[in-house]
C-alpha cells in the first residue's frame, strides 16, 4: 500500500467538483462493504461545498447506506451556531440535511453562542474524538479526511510560522489572532490529520498554484503547512489546471488512486 502524493487535474472546478463526488461515493461504497462504519472528516471552502453539492446530485449517492457513515470537521470558526460563516452550516446546507442522518453520526464543533469558552470547545472537541477512540489513540481512524489549502498554504486553521501546525500533544487546539477572519477558531491538529488513511486535498484556481508547488516541492511544515499532511495509505491533491501551474509533470497521476 503506497502513501505517496499524487495530483489530479481536471479542467475546471464544475468538473473537479463532480469527479472527486463520484470517486468519494465509489469509495465509501469500498469502505462500508469491508468494515461497520466509516468516519469523514469534512473541510469548508467553495470547493468543499461544491464537492458536497456534486455528491447530493449524483443518483449514485442513494446506493450508500448513510446511516454508517460518521461526520467530522478539520476546523471550525469560532461564530454561533448556524452561522452562514462556519464550515457546518455549508456542509449540512450542501448535503447533510438531505440525508436524514441519526444526530449521532453528526460530530461539528461547539459554537460561540453555546455555554463553552473557546479553551473549552477545543477540551470538549478532544473528548467526543476520544470517545470513538480505537487502537489506543484518542480519535476514531478517519478513512476519508478532506481538506483545502489556503493561498498561503494552511489547511485546517493551522497557519504559517504559527504555533498550530507545531503542536503534537494534543487533538485539537483553540486558535485565536488568525492571520484570516474570523480571528478565533478550532482546529484538529497534525497528527490528528496524519493519522488518516486518505487525506484528499480538493483546490481550485491560480492562487493556489504556488503553495501546492511549493508543498510538492519540499518546503517546510511551518513554512507551508500542507506540506507537512500526509494519509497513511492515500495523499491525493485533486485540482483544477490553474491551480497545478506549478506542480511538475512527473507528479501528475494519469491512473485512479
Amino acid at each position: 500500500m503506497t502513501n505517496e502524493r499524487r495530483v489530479l487535474v481536471h479542467p475546471d472546478k464544475a468538473s473537479l467538483a463532480a469527479s472527486v463526488a463520484a470517486r468519494f461515493i465509489t469509495k465509501l461504497l469500498d469502505i462500508l462493504d469491508a468494515q461497520a462504519v466509516a468516519h469523514v472528516v469534512l473541510t469548508g471552502g467553495s470547493m468543499g461545498g461544491a464537492v458536497l453539492e456534486a455528491v447530493g446530485a449524483s443518483p449514485a449517492h442513494a446506493s450508500i447506506d448513510w446511516s454508517r457513515v460518521h461526520f467530522w470537521w478539520g476546523d471550525e470558526r469560532w461564530v454561533p451556531t448556524r452561522d452562514a460563516e462556519r464550515n457546518d452550516t455549508q456542509a449540512f446546507e450542501a448535503l447533510l440535511d438531505s440525508l436524514e442522518l441519526p444526530a449521532t453520526n453528526l460530530h461539528p464543533f461547539p459554537a460561540s453562542d453555546g455555554d463553552l469558552s473557546l479553551d473549552e470547545a477545543a477540551a470538549a472537541y478532544a473528548a467526543e474524538l476520544a470517545e470513538h477512540g480505537v487502537d489506543g489513540q484518542p480519535y476514531p481512524i478517519f478513512d476519508i479526511t478532506f481538506l483545502g489549502v489556503g493561498p498561503d498554504g494552511h489547511i485546517a486553521s493551522l497557519f504559517p510560522h504559527r504555533s498550530g501546525i507545531r503542536v503534537t500533544d494534543r487533538t485539537v487546539i483553540p486558535v485565536r489572532n488568525s492571520p484570516k477572519p474570523p480571528p478565533e477558531r478550532l482546529s484538529l491538529t497534525r497528527p490528528v490529520l496524519n493519522s488518516s488513511q486518505r487525506v484528499w486535498f480538493v483546490l481550485a484556481g491560480a492562487d493556489k498554484a504556488s503553495a501546492l508547488g511549493l508543498a510538492l516541492a519540499g518546503a517546510s511544515r511551518d513554512e507551508v503547512p500542507v506540506a507537512g499532511i500526509k494519509g497513511r495509505r492515500r495523499t491525493v491533491f485533486f485540482v483544477d489546471r490553474d491551480a497545478a501551474a506549478e506542480v511538475p509533470e512527473q507528479l501528475i497521476a494519469r491512473d485512479d488512486v
